[in-house]
């Protein structure tokens, strides 16, 4: 009898404890992952601000341009107050027009044009701007015009502004006059008569007199969700159409600028337009601020996405000064009897993103039009650092004082330029002995590079500092480059626990203003086309999971194949189940898909595939030779899915309702 209770105890003892293997199985089988896992990057590269996403239509508004915005590989002639200008004397008239810096508008805003009209002839003297590469106005739309002006002689001054077409016909205009002897702002609306893709604005005086001039600015009424001082709609839809979870900026290497006296400073960036400080861009050109900060956080709440600022971590980019040389070191600190009142202004930004009417930076946040708190959760410290002790004494400063300031911001760290190398290794060395709770890599490489490092994350530690990828791209726009990112991607999703963050760089570039390629999306002053890249990261960011699922996709023929790549997720939201299926070879590959685990899913799916020629690219020419096609798709609990060469598959399986 004891023999027999002896053996039913082990018969119950091993069934025990295979239902706590298949338990712990099935416990093992999926992880929780980062919910804003993909988002955008924008950096004013490229134009991508001013003659970009920024919808104002006049260039050198403020007569701001210097030489010194150039770089010194770059052409600096015509590059000056006087770029995109001219003096207009029509008619006969005649008068003269000067720089003047002696009573701005604003200290930050130092230079304004005076005209002396001798004799207004009979058609004005006044200034004809050409706008970055024209001006392109639509049939029947209005346009906003401004400018500040101060009457310099003693009777008010008839004024009209005028937009033109390049033969001289007048395509819309408005009228106004001078009324004060201080700096005034004086508004309009012009409604262009028919469409031009290359107009000219003039603003002209009628009558004999004298006045100063500056901010002229001229702004399509219908921006991004019809802000004031908004942004370009189409460009702006386009981005959103992304669906980011997040959005970092003002950059990259922007931020933390050439030399200290070029760094991003958030401060000089909010309030009126003529009150901010414009200055050289780091990519050689000027920049104008007109989108600031308040108009990036703005743009995140419109689009649902949360905003990440970057802010320089006490010291300039190592490059300061041309020496674009991985090994470089212009970097230079802020000195440290400097670093507080630096620090402070980072502790003011986050009252200003969070605080309540109540306090200083808050109510200027109020003042500016938005009441509620913008809900910043994540704030970058610097970009692609040299790991000098300079630099770590002045980041290990900003950061404890942060921490113990607001514990529920998470700081986001940098660990230099390269995705391996000599910064790198010391960067996370600091970041763990920091603790910093994210570092932010970046790495621009060939496509074989992303294909041959899925398993990237899969060894990183769990227990140290999270990551976000903060600059990825594959050196192309072709839809090679494109899958290669995609493969590279379902690793970030199967690593979604430790790859909190992850974004593609850069967002936009100007057609002939460019300074780094490839890009995401290109544009023109009346056209954009996505290229594969941007269709890779719509498929991930529109179809994104809060959770992984292993052992869902398998190789029908069980090999590990570097050129195949899958994930799976669920949308704790909507219930869904998303699988993405990649296949960088030239051969169709089949997969198994098991769907059994999951409860409470139907047949119905939507299918959406990217496929082609591994050359094959987008262009102004051909804008849709490469773009994802969708079609409603059945599926069963078991299924064989054929994939084909060269493509991205998601398959979207939808709830029982």
């Amino acid at each position: 009898m004891k023999t027999k209770s002896a053996f039913l105890f082990l018969i119950l003892l091993v069934i025990g404890l295979s239902l706590q293997a298949q338990q712990k199985k099935q416990k093992t089988n999926y992880k929780p992952i980062s919910p804003d896992l993909f988002g955008i990057f924008f950096e004013d590269i490229n134009y991508a601000a001013d003659s970009g996403l920024y919808a104002e239509l006049v260039q050198n508004r403020s007569f701001e341009y210097s030489p010194s915005d150039k770089d010194n590989w770059q052409d600096k002639s015509n590059w000056d107050a006087y770029t995109s200008w001219q003096f207009i004397t029509k008619g006969y008239g005649y008068g003269t027009l000067s720089l003047e810096t002696k009573e701005p508008i604003h200290e930050n805003n130092t230079h304004y044009m005076v005209i002396n009209i001798e004799e207004e002839g009979r058609e004005g003297v006044g200034l004809k701007n050409s706008g970055f590469d024209g001006i392109v106005v639509k049939a029947g739309e209005k346009y906003n015009f401004s400018v500040f002006l101060r009457q310099l002689s003693d009777k008010s001054i008839p004024m009209v502004v005028k937009l033109l077409d390049k033969k001289g016909d007048v395509i819309g205009e408005a009228t106004f006059s001078t009324q004060s002897k201080d700096w005034k702002k004086y508004s309009a609306t012009i409604i262009a008569n028919q469409s031009n893709d290359n107009a000219n604005l003039e603003v002209l005086a009628k009558t004999r007199g004298k006045l100063a001039i500056d901010m002229v600015s001229l702004f399509p009424e219908k921006t991004f969700k019809n802000r004031p001082n908004g942004l370009r709609a189409d460009l702006a839809q386009t981005i959103a159409d992304l669906k980011p979870k997040f959005m970092r900026f003002p950059g990259g290497c922007l931020v933390h600028g050439d030399g200290l006296g070029n760094m991003y400073r958030w401060k000089n960036t909010i309030g009126s337009v003529e009150q901010r400080f414009a200055q050289r861009n780091i990519w050689g050109y000027n920049q104008s601020v007109g989108i600031g900060y308040f108009e990036y956080f703005q743009y995140c709440e419109d689009m649902g996405a949360k905003p990440i600022p970057v802010v320089p971590a006490g010291v300039s980019c190592q490059n300061s000064g041309g020496t674009w040389r991985i090994d470089s070191n212009g970097q230079k600190g802020i000195p440290l009897a400097e670093m507080h009142e630096y620090i402070q202004e980072i502790l003011d930004l986050i009252e200003w993103a969070n605080g309540p009417a109540t306090s200083t930076w808050g109510a200027k946040r109020v003042e500016a039009g938005h009441p509620k708190s913008f809900n910043l959760e994540y704030i970058g410290i610097g970009n692609e650092d040299k790991q000098t002790a300079e630099f770590r004494e002045r980041f290990k400063m900003i950061s404890d004082i942060v921490k113990a300031k607001h514990p529920e911001i998470t700081i986001i760290g940098t660990i230099g330029p390269g995705q391996t190398g000599e910064d790198f290794d010391l960067g996370w060395k600091f970041a763990n002995e920091l603790k910093t709770p994210m570092v932010d890599e970046h790495f621009y490489d060939k496509p074989e590079w992303f294909i041959s490092n899925q398993k990237r994350y899969d060894s990183y530690n769990r227990s140290k500092s999270k990551v976000y990828i903060g600059e990825y791209a594959s050196k192309g726009n072709t839809l090679y480059d494109a899958i290669a990112e995609a493969a590279f991607m379902t690793s970030l999703e199967r690593n979604g626990d430790v790859v909190r963050l992850a974004s593609y760089a850069p967002l936009l570039a100007k057609e002939g203003h460019t300074q780094w390629n490839p890009d995401m999306i290109y544009f023109n002053n009346k056209a954009i086309y996505c290229t594969a890249n941007y269709y890779i990261q719509q498929l991930f960011s529109t179809n994104q999971g809060d959770t992984y699922y292993e052992n869902v996709i398998t190789s029908a023929d069980n090999k590990a194949d570097s050129t195949l790549a899958f994930s799976c997720v669920r949308d704790s939201k909507t219930g869904d189940v998303i699988l993405k299926l990649v296949n960088c070879s030239k051969n169709e590959h089949k997969l198994q898909i098991d769907l059994s685990q999951f409860k409470q899913i139907g047949t119905k799916a939507i299918l959406t595939t990217l496929t082609g020629t591994a050359d094959a690219k987008n262009s102004f020419e051909e804008p849709n030779k490469v773009i994802p096609v969708t079609s409603d798709f059945k599926v069963g609990k078991n299924f064989n899915f054929t994939t084909h060469p060269m493509s991205m598959t998601v398959i979207r399986v939808k709830m029982k309702r």
